[in-house]
């Protein structure tokens, strides 16, 4: 992924705002782009750079993080942190992407960060997308935080467990949130075959088939009532 994402801290406590900042110091791909200690701050580097998430904090003086939160354009995402519970249901009201009560876990952090990862920007999936144009041999997939290269011709097979997927590879096995549809439509169909709702396979690593199944590395995988007939014509022409 070419860009980092850029985020700023909003909070009128020093403290709160320190234990915001030492959290986004563990994330590599992320960059803090200021600490404000009120909402002027914030529209300040709002007007001046193009900012990727906000933690707000909601109950500050004179311009409270609701309404600095309805002065945002959608563009820019926001997790509230507050101390005050009450402030939940008004912070969802403004599509927030999550609402941490204070005080902040580490765990309890890196959740929120990754419900923003899931709903992501436009121009984060666009960066996704454009890793494999039809010229490229390999995909980029967000794992653990990260972007992680996968090679076409090291991938055995692809498999589909409710709401995420595990590529496995012939050194690894990468865990990643998306649907198994997105990664079909960006591997080439020439050499990859979907089998079942939950399966894509490698063709070139099957090494034997039948009406119920298809062979790779040993593991059976299930060939669906919906896909048969194609697989199995696609095998028997190979």
């Amino acid at each position: 992924m070419s860009d980092r994402i850029t985020c700023i801290v909003v909070d009128d406590e020093p403290v709160a705002r320190g234990i915001i900042e030492m959290y986004l110091e563990k994330l590599n791909n992320v960059t803090l782009l200021k600490s404000c200690k009120n909402a002027m701050e914030a529209f300040d580097v709002l007007n001046a750079e193009q900012v990727d998430l906000i933690f707000l904090d909601i109950n500050m003086p004179e311009i409270s993080g609701l309404s600095l939160a309805k002065s945002i354009g959608k563009k820019t995402k926001i997790i509230f942190t507050t101390a005050y519970r009450e402030y939940a249901l008004e912070g969802f009201d403004v599509q927030a992407v999550d609402y941490l009560l204070k005080p902040i876990s580490f765990d309890r952090f890196l959740k929120a960060m990754q419900q923003f990862f899931d709903i992501a920007t436009p121009k984060f999936i666009e960066d996704e997308a454009k890793v494999n144009d039809g010229s490229n041999d390999f995909i980029f997939v967000r794992s653990d935080r990260k972007m992680v290269r996968v090679n076409f011709e090291e991938i055995l097979y692809v498999e589909s467990l409710s709401d995420y997927i595990k590529i496995h590879t012939s050194s690894s096995t990468v865990v990643t949130r998306e649907t198994i549809t997105n990664i079909e439509a960006k591997l080439p169909s020439a050499k990859f075959l979907r089998i079942h709702r939950s399966y894509i396979v490698a063709l070139k690593n099957i090494t034997s088939y039948t009406n119920e199944f298809v062979e790779v590395q040993k593991k059976a995988l299930p060939i669906s009532r919906s896909y048969k007939e194609m697989v199995l014509k696609m095998l028997a022409n190979m």
